[in-house]
């Protein structure tokens, strides 16, 4: 079965807009994790535009599902993550100006770089993933810098126009997939994903997690976040009944 990890950003971008602690992140955390998350994943990003410090270490404590820390290079985040231990961490790139992450970590132009901070997390027993788009010399790169994951960047695919632009984006990340798995490297994928294009995504094989965030807490606007969370496993298990 295929595990949905949470983002839960933009319950802490709500938060920062008052500063006044609400909505509390290790709370949302948990309705996640009572509605069926397998994981929480959050981005500790280097401006600390929504998530804090004090919110990855209290989330690490009291969690009782995987935390995934998306995270940068950057050697003040790479200290914190080798304080922190989290579960797994996601290295993705990162602009200040950008409103989200808008592509996948170019490997091969920091490969020196990327081993290193992948050598030194995994001294501490984490598990690495690569946020990169789904190019199959960026695959070939992450198995050869070290990583234990590739996550593909669904973003082309899901802000895709018409119907051919659609399954041209599909049809790249089936064939990243696959070599993903071939090379031995576990398979997740994730942004721009919602209720609506996730099922075709969930089916690509050997799928193995789907981050989602945005769609969730955009939802639960209306729904609630319980029931937020509980719909998009929902339809991710859809893609197993053959809906």
């Amino acid at each position: 079965m295929i595990k949905l990890g949470v983002n839960i950003d933009h319950i802490a971008t709500l938060r920062q807009a008052r500063k006044t602690g609400m909505p509390d992140i290790l709370e949302s955390a948990r309705v996640c994790e009572l509605a069926g998350a397998n994981l929480i994943t959050v981005h500790l990003r280097e401006d600390r535009r929504h998530i804090q410090d004090k919110d990855v270490y209290v989330l690490r404590k009291k969690l009782r599902i995987p935390l995934n820390l998306e995270m940068s290079l950057a050697e003040e985040i790479v200290k914190i993550a080798m304080s922190l231990k989290p579960d797994e961490v996601c290295i993705v790139p990162e602009k200040r100006q950008e409103v989200t992450t808008e592509g996948g970590l170019d490997i091969l132009s920091k490969k020196d770089r990327i081993k290193n901070v992948i050598k030194v997390l995994k001294s501490k027993k984490i598990l690495v993933s690569m946020f990169i788009d789904p190019d199959e010399k960026q695959v070939r790169a992450a198995k050869e810098v070290g990583a234990d994951c590739v996550e593909l960047h669904t973003g082309k695919y899901a802000n895709s126009k018409g119907e051919k632009e659609r399954s041209s984006e599909l049809k790249k990340l089936y064939r990243a997939g696959k070599l993903t798995c071939e090379l031995g490297l576990i398979l997740n994928a994730g942004h721009g994903l919602d209720y609506d294009n996730v099922v075709a995504v969930a089916k690509i094989p050997d799928m193995q997690t789907l981050n989602i965030g945005f769609s969730i807490i955009a939802r639960s606007i209306f729904v609630g976040l319980h029931q937020a969370v509980k719909e998009m496993k929902n339809r991710i298990k859809s893609n197993f009944r053959g809906e």
